[in-house]
């Protein structure tokens, strides 16, 4: 019997491979946060470079809180009140997280997802998720899995089809230091 297409994307992610899925506004393209040689695949795939670092996506703030420190009680609970939902914040990255995931910064950008499929793939992943727009670095971003690019579909190892959540723009990124817009969402 086949497995549904969730549980195929994150047994794919437990894996080790490469999932592309719907995020708020664009596909995703995401792997296991701590699995270096996926991380590799990843960025080779969309010809990104290494030193710009990854956004993390999760179901709940507890799945983040092995990548992140929060660096106050105040801070914390400014970032928590716009989760879940379409606001990445930077946090300072805890000691030992891979570079792969910082790029050449010493936080790293982290969110609660509110669309309801890419939090289910993170709720049965076990897991954060890697996510990065499902294109090559440069071009614009995806809006429906039968928008992938040829070359993206042959370097994935599951599609977890399902409509974006419908905004306009990706997420919104912040600093969570200065609360600074860091990027308009």
């Amino acid at each position: 019997m086949a497995r549904a297409p969730l549980e195929r994307a994150a047994a794919a992610v437990r894996a080790g491979g490469l999932v592309a899925y719907p995020t708020e506004a664009v596909y995703g393209l995401g792997c296991h946060p701590r699995n270096t040689r996926a991380l590799r695949r990843l960025l080779a795939l969309k010809a990104r470079p290494r030193h710009l670092g990854l956004i993390l996506i999760a179901a709940t703030p507890r799945q983040l809180e092995p990548f992140i420190r929060w660096p106050d009680a105040a801070t914390r609970d400014r970032v928590l009140a716009t989760w879940p939902g379409p606001v990445t914040w930077v946090l300072p990255a805890r000691h030992g997280v891979s570079p792969w995931l910082r790029g050449r910064h010493r936080g790293l950008a982290v969110r609660v997802t509110d669309h309801p499929l890419a939090a289910a793939l993170c709720r049965r992943a076990g897991t954060a998720l890697v996510s990065t727009s499902a294109n090559r670095h440069g071009r614009a971003p995806v809006r429906r899995a039968a928008d992938l690019p040829r070359a993206l579909r042959g370097g994935i190892d599951c599609l977890l089809a399902g409509p974006t959540g419908g905004r306009a723009r990706c997420s919104e990124i912040r600093d969570a230091a200065s609360g600074r817009v860091l990027r308009a969402g």
